[in-house]
């Protein structure tokens, strides 16, 4: 199968406009050069891509899985010409990590600052994303590092190099006066009926908390304000708006000035543990070396070979 980039780009603007005029007129060529290469296409995949009508065009349920397959190469190749653009700049490299919500959002920020000081010339993409999707990343090549939970599933760590990296437990944020504030811990069965402040949907965390609500009482938590910062859900929670979890990292640092308590959750999956991993058995690259020296060195332990 051989489409070139103007072949995809083409196509792109066929879907969009839904005319080959008006597609031709967006990529620059005449409608004879366009209707052809649509039609080599075609030839190529033995099948139709688009249905002509009196009014333009549609495309075949094959037309409309090419045309998200064409979005998808055409958005890498934008990152791509993105990635070498800044090598052009004077960069010396470029590692992708990343991370579940508490990562992201609270540890590595504050862990990474030391490194890219020391090494000016190396450029950091971090992305958030659920624990299972870094693991995922790490070992299809989509990201040289990532930071995630440890899975009750060791096979999931399966084709991966991962070290203990921090604890990183999550903990029900309650304000003072709340019934359950005075507890050693509570169980997330013991605060499903609350008020929720939570995360973006979106969110790696937000969506752990939903999981597991779903299969304690087959209901979503009861989420009436979300937020994307700690620190505005802790004074939310400090008013008395609401509950909320998050990893107590976080709360530690907004507990006092937004009034609000700490108290563990018992739950197995929220004594967590996150892992530093990256791609086994192949040796990553030296800046990819470099930072994961750093992050083990940030909280005190070695980085294993």
């Amino acid at each position: 199968m051989r489409f070139d980039l103007t072949d995809l780009q083409l196509f792109v603007h066929v879907l969009d406009c839904g005319t080959l005029t008006a597609a031709a007129q967006r990529s620059h060529l005449t409608l004879a050069s366009a209707s052809e290469r649509v039609r080599g296409m075609e030839e190529l995949l033995g099948c139709a891509l688009l249905v002509r009508k009196a009014r333009g065009v549609q495309p075949t349920a094959a037309g409309h899985t090419l045309g998200q397959h064409a979005r998808q190469v055409l958005a890498q190749m934008q990152q791509l010409r993105g990635a070498m653009g800044e090598f052009g700049a004077g960069l010396a490299g470029q590692i992708r990590l990343c991370g579940n919500t508490s990562a992201v959002r609270e540890h590595l920020p504050l862990a990474v600052g030391g490194f890219l000081l020391q090494h000016p010339q190396i450029a950091l993409e971090l992305q958030e994303c659920t624990s299972s999707e870094v693991l995922r990343a790490v070992r299809e090549g989509l990201c040289d590092i990532g930071v995630a939970a440890a899975p009750e599933d060791a096979a999931l760590l399966t084709g991966l190099h991962c070290q203990p990296w921090r604890a990183d437990p999550l903990v029900a944020v309650l304000p003072l006066g709340h019934r359950l504030a005075a507890q050693v811990s509570v169980m997330l069965e013991d605060l499903l009926d609350e008020n929720w402040m939570g995360l973006p949907r979106d969110s790696a965390l937000q969506q752990l908390l939903q999981k597991q609500a779903m299969q304690l009482s087959g209901q979503w938590l009861r989420t009436q304000v979300q937020l994307p910062h700690f620190e505005g859900l802790c004074q939310l929670v400090g008013q008395g708006v609401g509950i909320a979890v998050l990893p107590l990292a976080a709360v530690r640092r907004h507990a006092v000035s937004t009034g609000v308590v700490a108290v563990p959750l018992a739950d197995g999956w929220a004594q967590r543990q996150l892992l530093l991993c990256t791609a086994a058995p192949a040796e990553p690259p030296l800046p990819v070396r470099q930072l994961r020296a750093h992050l083990c060195a940030v909280v005190g332990v070695a980085a294993s070979a």
